[in-house]
C-alpha cells in the first residue's frame, strides 16, 4: 500500500527549506494551476538552474511567470525564455539605466543611456506581439533626480499607448513624479511594481484604478501590509521580483515563492486562499487577455 499523503487545508505544495535547495512536495490540489507571478528577473545570473526553477514553479502551481527585461541585452534573453518555457511571458523595458547596476557592466549600461534608448524601442515595437507588457521602465530617484530619466519614461509610456500594452513601474523614491507622469497619459492598464510611496499615493492609485503588486517580502513588510489592506483584491497582483525580496531569510527568491503572497494576502483580506488565487487570475485576465 501507497503510504497516505497528508492533507494540507491552504497549500498546493508543502515547501522545505534546507540550507542547500527547496523540496516541493505535491499535496491535494485545492485549486487549478492558476498562479502568477507577475514580476521576475530570469535573465539574472543568479538562475544558473532555470530548468528546476521552472519545475519548481509548475510544482507549486504557476500558470504564468512575467519576467522582465530592462535593457538590451535582458530584452533579448527574457524573448528567448519565454520562447522556451511554455509558463514564461515576456514584458520588455529599458529600466531607469543610471541605476542598472545588477545587470551588466557600467559601460554597456552608460552607452545605452547615450542611446540606443530609440534604437531598442523599435525593437521592442518590432516584437510587440511576442511579449504582454512594456516593463520594467519608470523612475528612481535613488541617487538624485534626473531628466533623462523622465523623457525615456514618456518615451516608454507613449510605446505602452502605442502598442496597447499594460506597463509595468518601478518608482523608487521617485513615486509622486512616476504618479503624475502616468496621470496625464491615456493608460488604463498600470501596475504599479512593488509600491513604496506614501499612504496618499496609494490610495490615489487605488482611486485611479490602477493595480498594485504585493511581493513576497510582505511576510515582514509594513508597507506591503498596508497595500494589502488598503487596495481592492480586483486591484492586486502578486510578485517575487526574484532573485530578490524572498520571503525565506538568506535564500535566493524565485516563482515558486510568490505562493507566499497570495498567503499572506489572503490572511491580511480574510479570505480563502482560493478566493485569492481566483480574484488575481481574474485580474490577469481582464488586464492582458
Amino acid at each position: 500500500m501507497k503510504p497516505r499523503i497528508p492533507y494540507a487545508p491552504d497549500l498546493r505544495t508543502l515547501s522545505m527549506i534546507t540550507t542547500n535547495s527547496t523540496i516541493f512536495i505535491n499535496v491535494f490540489v485545492l485549486f487549478p494551476k492558476m498562479l502568477i507571478d507577475i514580476h521576475c528577473h530570469l535573465d539574472h545570473d543568479y538562475f544558473n538552474d532555470l530548468d528546476k526553477v521552472i519545475a519548481n514553479a509548475k510544482g507549486a502551481g504557476l500558470k504564468v511567470i512575467l519576467t522582465a527585461g530592462i535593457n538590451l541585452e535582458t530584452n533579448r534573453k527574457v524573448l528567448e525564455l519565454a520562447e522556451k518555457y511554455d509558463i514564461v511571458k515576456a514584458s520588455l523595458g529599458i529600466y531607469p539605466i543610471q541605476y542598472d547596476n545588477n545587470y551588466g557592466n557600467n559601460e554597456k549600461n552608460n552607452s545605452n543611456n547615450k542611446l540606443n534608448i530609440d534604437e531598442e524601442i523599435k525593437f521592442i515595437e518590432k516584437n510587440k506581439n511576442k511579449i504582454m507588457a512594456i516593463g520594467e521602465v519608470g523612475l528612481d530617484y535613488s541617487e538624485g533626480k534626473d531628466s533623462e530619466q523622465k523623457k525615456t519614461f514618456e518615451k516608454m509610456i507613449s510605446l505602452a499607448e502605442k502598442l496597447d500594452k499594460p506597463i509595468i513601474v518601478h518608482s523608487r523614491k521617485a513615486e509622486a513624479d512616476c504618479v503624475e507622469i502616468l496621470e496625464s497619459s491615456k493608460l488604463k492598464k498600470i501596475i504599479m511594481h512593488c509600491f513604496c510611496g506614501k499612504k496618499s499615493l496609494v490610495k490615489k492609485i487605488i482611486d485611479n484604478g490602477w493595480f498594485l503588486t504585493i511581493p513576497t517580502n510582505i511576510v515582514r513588510s509594513q508597507q506591503f501590509q498596508f497595500t494589502a489592506k488598503e487596495a481592492p483584491i480586483t486591484q492586486l497582483f502578486c510578485e517575487t521580483d526574484a532573485p530578490y525580496l524572498s520571503p525565506f531569510k538568506d535564500k535566493r527568491n524565485e516563482p515558486a515563492f510568490v505562493l507566499e503572497a497570495y498567503k499572506k494576502l489572503a490572511e491580511i483580506k480574510g479570505m480563502e486562499l482560493k478566493e485569492v488565487v481566483n480574484n488575481v487570475w481574474m485580474n490577469w485576465q481582464k488586464t492582458f487577455q
